[in-house]
């Protein structure tokens, strides 16, 4: 079964590594998303769990209107791993 892309239509990508705000993946790993084996899926939805807790905590020390997008963030992301 072909897994769903983590994308929830938050692409904004930003930062030094270019990672999408909304998912976490860079322009390159979106546009190979359906490429990927679904090893290399599962190891993809790790590094992009640990990229969430970090873009989170760099968000932290931006201003209020940043924590709040990257709550939203990581709450749809963790939402759409919980319903996988």
């Amino acid at each position: 079964k072909k897994q769903k892309s983590p994308c929830i239509d938050i692409c904004k990508f930003i930062g030094p590594n270019g990672w999408c705000l909304g998912c976490a993946r860079t322009r390159d790993e979106a546009k190979k998303w359906k490429k990927l084996k679904p090893y290399d899926i599962k190891i993809m939805h790790k590094t992009l769990k640990k990229r969430m807790e970090t873009t989170r905590t760099l968000f932290n020390i931006k201003s209020r209107l940043s924590e709040e997008i990257i709550n939203i963030k990581f709450f749809f992301y963790k939402l759409y791993h919980e319903n996988l």
